[in-house]
């Protein structure tokens, strides 16, 4: 059959149509009872210059089933057993928040492993971007483009938002280019899983493939969160879709843009939620909060007299929900912030302040903390008993790798230039003494039992 038959015939059908009388239709009045019907579009016009397209090249890792034994017949550059790696593209949103210096929220997952970025705006240019930093544990990314007349948008306060307040989602689903859906809040402090710091907005406005790293936004155009996921049976939206907080995000970007890091904080607690028979237990009204079964010794919340029992039911003067809650919020926070805590204990409310320690830190980008450390990764570590920095991640021809460290070794002490050396317990005392100093010092290391000596320069 001739492939253009169809096509030909729906032609035809057209040209026929075109020559009957057109259908009265009924349309929408203009007006009801001399009141303008209200539209989205005016806010929607203002506010979507402010969220971009996002475009990624790089490569990522994939396992190859080519057993290592055959590999030789393809010559030894052919295909390995194992790992290798292959160029992979994907698309996201971001949503652009301080215009002049050309910052863009996005999420980690869609810049991981990224080679290149690209950003397209709303007016049709497209620019380079730059990564700064990134938290895969909450899944927030911050980059940068040198771009002039650029719209940010206005951050709301999302500790402020009620369930059944409206939403609007823009991004870019599936590549169609910048789309608009609408919806309301239909739940708030949502967790997926026990993994990361989640704390999410659930919202049944649309949210699909592409619309990660969105904005979800308010009647006002004012920013609430970022979109990051949903729940798709069938692969697409099926109204249960879910956005990072604007509060937990702009503690997150504070943090990268200074330090080019999350500086995570820690209370120093173990517990679960305030369940009815908890509550009942303790002749509690409230089903809300965050129940304490262990405080950790020598942590923030043990100096700052928290105990077994307590029950956190405000954070800074706002209502803690669950556990999973003040977790995610408290990580998001910051070492060495201080922070209020209303809690009851033994039927009395009470409130406490803590300054939040630094969590040991999980494979951090050594070059951050000094150059010579360029492709290592670096995690605090306490085991067998050594206790220092333990070099989790190390590139092949880094910097580091080439100056003599090994993946798997344990910092144990450094030595600056003419000062004394200083024993390292962890990630926080290894950055503060190299803190502002990008001169050489020597790494006291133990490797495979032994300890040695290594030179960074």
């Amino acid at each position: 059959m001739n492939k253009s038959t169809p096509l030909l015939s729906a032609a035809i059908l057209c040209a026929s149509l075109a020559a009957l009388p057109a259908p009265t239709l009924a349309a929408w009045p203009a007006a009801v009872d001399g009141e303008a019907l209200p539209s989205l579009a005016p806010m929607v016009e203002q506010i979507s210059p402010a969220v971009v397209s996002v475009s990624v090249e790089g490569t990522q890792t994939a396992r190859s089933s080519l057993p290592e034994q055959f590999r030789y017949f393809f010559g030894p550059n052919g295909p390995r057993g194992g790992e290798r790696s292959r160029p992979f593209r994907s698309l996201g949103s971001g949503v652009i928040v301080d215009a002049a210096k050309g910052h863009i929220i996005t999420n980690h997952h869609v810049i991981e492993n990224a080679d290149k970025i690209l950003i397209n705006l709303s007016d049709g240019r497209e620019f380079e971007a730059e990564l700064i930093g990134s938290d895969p544990a909450t899944d927030v990314a911050v980059i940068k483009i040198d771009a002039k007349k650029l719209t940010a948008v206005t951050l709301a306060d999302s500790d402020q938002l009620k369930v059944g307040d409206f939403t609007v989602a823009i991004g870019n689903p599936f590549g169609l280019g910048q789309t608009v859906t609408s919806g309301i809040v239909s739940a708030l402090s949502r967790g997926l899983d026990n993994e990361g710091y989640q704390d999410f907005i659930q919202t049944d406005a649309a949210i699909n493939s592409g619309n990660s790293g969105g904005a979800l936004i308010n009647l006002n155009g004012e920013l609430i969160g970022i979109n990051t996921a949903i729940i798709a049976p069938g692969g697409g939206n099926v109204g249960i879709g879910f956005a990072i907080p604007v509060n937990m995000v702009q503690n997150l970007t504070d943090q990268i843009l200074e330090f080019g890091e999350v500086r995570r904080g820690v209370l120093g607690i173990i517990g679960g939620e305030l369940t009815s028979e908890t509550a009942k237990l303790f002749g509690l009204n409230t089903k809300h909060g965050a129940y304490i079964s262990q405080v950790v010794s020598d942590s923030a919340a043990d100096d700052a007299g928290l105990q077994a029992g307590d029950i956190i039911t405000a954070l800074n003067g706002k209502k803690i929900r669950t556990f999973q809650e003040l977790r995610a919020k408290i990580a998001t926070m910051g070492a060495g912030a201080k922070v209020k805590l209303k809690l009851i204990r033994d039927g009395d409310t009470r409130t406490v302040k803590v300054t939040l320690n630094e969590a040991p830190g999980e494979n951090v980008q050594a070059a951050i903390i000094h150059p010579a450390l360029e492709g290592a990764k670096l995690s605090s570590v306490n085991e067998d008993g050594v206790r220092g920095v333990k070099i989790t991640e190390l590139a092949e021809r880094s910097r580091a790798a080439q100056q003599g460290l090994q993946e798997g070794d344990v910092v144990i002490s450094v030595s600056l230039m003419n000062r004394q050396r200083v024993a390292i317990k962890d990630l926080a005392q290894l950055r503060e003494v190299l803190n502002n100093y990008d001169g050489a010092f020597a790494a006291t290391v133990r490797r495979d039992g032994n300890q040695l000596m290594v030179i960074m320069r």
